[in-house]
């Protein structure tokens, strides 16, 4: 099937087993989107089916625009491992606390990244699991830690480890595979830069330098050309502002976590104050991570589904988070034959969650401001301009970067607004009597 004969090779057996096997690990996906769709309560039950919070959630989840583009298009095995992260989450909705830390215990092993959201687990298996009793305001009764509870969940994450990192020790090749797990010489981002707080400063950054040379502040020929919208996956220094370390961003993403970690604990709402959490460790990880990729947006905005067909509130940052999350993935796809493929699929998508979620909600204040709705609309002539316009122009041969530095500082901007509101209404949510006793 496979013979390595230089880097254009190609194969149809092996492309046919890459697409088949992407699409057979898909069905962990489906079942674990039907598991999550059974912990969604039926408070606004609809006679119509298509109007059922479980339904919505099930095509919000399973047609999810970004997901499609990047395992089925771009192609990667992503669906199979949300398929664990999502299952591991209905286990613990479910009370099933053992089962759900030996499905994150495997998907941790299985790719890394899902440490950003580690936290969350934990915290909440030790505050629900651990400790087994609350008082009755809500604060922990100490006296209910179960050791027993804790030695289980140690055995679990010892096993798993063992199982998978237990090879690589006996060779003496632990080491090697840390090295390439953190790569830290790649750089703070990546050659398109992800929508986060690191594009936000790398411009910034920029616009002081053009400003500082226009100014005649800055030596022109002591400023490296193009050291950050290159394309190239490298370690590069800021110009006017200070550089950024990897533990800069590990300081900045552990502080913005922080807050997240800390309502888990001293305002228990069971599964729904666990989903938040995650969401917001996911978010706060993808804002202030080292070298942090496009496609990590995900793991917020599939988590978020859950609690987007629960209440108003989420919905609207459901909506925010995954249009502007969804649009920053299409330079992935940058072929001509796929622009239409992307901007259909994505129209697709998008115009059933806007009409879903205000259906389900109908009875209550508009999911989004007008100033929200004004910025989601600029996306389209932001689209046209980089796809059509700019191509035409002779900064095409110059500046082959804009389009991509506009689409990440653009989008940047919706995700930082959408993580910035999820905070203020987590950290501003009043607990009910009912779950300060769960």
């Amino acid at each position: 099937m496979l013979v390595v004969e230089n880097l254009n090779y190609a194969s149809r057996a092996t492309i046919f087993f890459q697409r088949l096997s992407v699409i057979l690990t898909d069905t962990l996906f489906i079942y674990a989107v039907h598991e999550c769709c059974r912990c969604i309560n039926g408070k606004r039950a609809a006679k119509d089916i298509l109007e059922k919070p479980t339904f919505i959630l099930a095509v919000l989840l399973l047609w999810n625009f970004g997901l499609l583009i990047v395992d089925h298009i771009h192609f990667q095995y992503n669906g199979f491992l949300f398929g664990l992260m999502l299952l591991s989450v209905a286990r613990l909705c479910q009370k099933r606390y053992l089962e759900g830390a030996l499905l994150f215990a495997v998907l941790l092993h299985f790719k890394h990244i899902y440490i950003y959201v580690a936290p969350a687990y934990g915290i909440y298996l030790l505050r629900s699991y651990c400790f087994t009793a609350n008082n009755a305001d809500g604060s922990l009764k100490w006296r209910s830690f179960s050791f027993l509870h804790v030695t289980l969940l140690g055995l679990i994450v010892c096993l798993v480890s063992a199982l998978s990192l237990g090879p690589f020790l006996v060779l003496g090749q632990l080491p090697q595979v840390i090295s390439r797990l953190f790569p830290f010489k790649r750089g703070l981002c990546h050659a398109y830069w992800a929508p986060n707080f690191w594009a936000l400063y790398n411009a910034m950054d920029k616009a002081l330098t053009i400003l500082g040379l226009k100014c005649n502040f800055l030596d022109g020929t002591k400023i490296p050309k193009a050291s950050m919208t290159g394309g190239l996956v490298q370690e590069f220094q800021h110009t006017v502002l200070p550089s950024v370390t990897p533990l800069a961003t590990l300081i900045c993403t552990f502080i913005a976590i922080l807050p997240s970690v800390f309502c888990l604990w001293f305002k228990p709402q069971g599964p729904r104050g666990f989903l938040q959490c995650l969401v917001l460790c996911a978010l706060s990880s993808f804002m202030f991570g080292w070298h942090v990729h496009e496609k990590a947006i995900l793991l917020a905005i599939l988590p978020l589904s859950l609690l987007s067909v629960q209440r108003a509130k989420d919905a609207g940052i459901y909506l925010i988070l995954a249009t502007t999350g969804h649009f920053s993935l299409f330079p992935l796809l940058f072929t001509p034959p796929e622009l239409p493929i992307k901007i259909l699929l994505m129209l697709l998508f998008t115009v059933y969650s806007f009409s879903s979620l205000k259906s389900l909600f109908r009875r209550e204040k508009p999911l989004l401001t007008w100033l929200e709705t004004i910025y989601l609309i600029q996306l389209v002539p932001l689209e046209i301009f980089c796809e059509i316009i700019f191509p035409l122009t002779p900064w095409k041969r110059h500046f082959p970067f804009v389009p991509l530095l506009l689409t990440s500082v653009y989008c940047a901007l919706g995700v930082t607004y959408a993580w910035l509101k999820l905070y203020i209404s987590v950290l501003t949510e009043r607990t009910s009597v009912r779950q300060k006793a769960e």
